[in-house]
């Protein structure tokens, strides 16, 4: 519990299981009430280190639903043990886990209803190995958004991810992509329904075992996240209605 607010940790993974002990080990567990792993089909042994390290909640699909399908399976059942606060760890270690009780004492204290740990704001992106075409294509992209969204943050593209209850029971997740692009859409949602967003500045660590969006899938994350941005103005214009009224 954080300021008696039950504190959620909830882990999309799919073949984490090298890095899955480094990310558990460095949770604050003080705090964390409840950790939840949902396993996307992985074929290495995911599921089986979260049961070595005593992970209560797990869940397998039993086919590849995608990183979108896969948040969605963890919020719900998040949502299901009366979940608090709520936060997205990666299990692969991109994002420290260390960031967690600041991240959920922002919610815990109704700073913000949602906060972000950006990779961008600050300057460790390019010195925890992000690559330059990638750290290029998140300054456009972001660029792009906070002129379209009317909405100015550092990153819309990190993964590291808090929510409190409220946020995640108001949002038609189920009405977005099972793909990356949810994360850019659950964003955009969040923002119109008028929940605040603050964010914390973010390590980053780029390695082998890091899971990131690479060739013909970050060109069509990279033109979902324009087309999504643009969809979202023109709503907000009144020229048609989306998601994201």
């Amino acid at each position: 519990m954080i300021i008696n607010r039950k504190l959620v940790v909830v882990m999309p993974a799919y073949n984490a299981a090298e890095t899955l002990k480094q990310t558990y080990d460095a949770l604050p567990l003080d705090i964390v009430d409840d950790i939840i792993l949902v396993d996307d089909a992985s074929t290495d042994a995911t599921a089986m280190v979260a049961e070595e390290l005593g992970i209560k909640h797990i869940l397998i699909h039993d086919k590849n639903l995608g990183y979108g399908g896969n948040q969605k399976s963890c919020y719900g059942k998040a949502v299901s043990l009366d979940a608090d606060i709520i936060i997205m760890v990666h299990p692969d270690y991109q994002y420290t886990p260390k960031l967690i009780r600041a991240m959920a004492s922002l919610i815990a204290e109704d700073v913000f209803d949602c906060v972000l740990g950006s990779r961008i704001l600050g300057v460790g992106a390019l010195a925890g190995g992000m690559p330059l075409y990638k750290y290029v294509a998140n300054r456009f992209l972001t660029l792009v958004q906070n002129l379209l969204v009317s909405y100015k943050l550092a990153e819309y593209h990190t993964g590291y991810r808090a929510f409190s209850r409220e946020v995640l029971t108001s949002l038609p997740l189920e009405k977005n992509s099972d793909d990356f692009i949810f994360d850019n859409q659950m964003l955009l949602q969040v923002i119109s329904r008028g929940f605040s967003i603050g964010e914390i500045t973010c390590p980053t660590s780029y390695t082998e075992e890091a899971s990131s969006i690479a060739g013909l899938s970050a060109v069509r994350y990279g033109v979902g996240v324009l087309i999504e941005s643009l969809l979202f103005r023109l709503d907000r214009m009144g020229v048609i209605k989306t998601r994201y009224r």
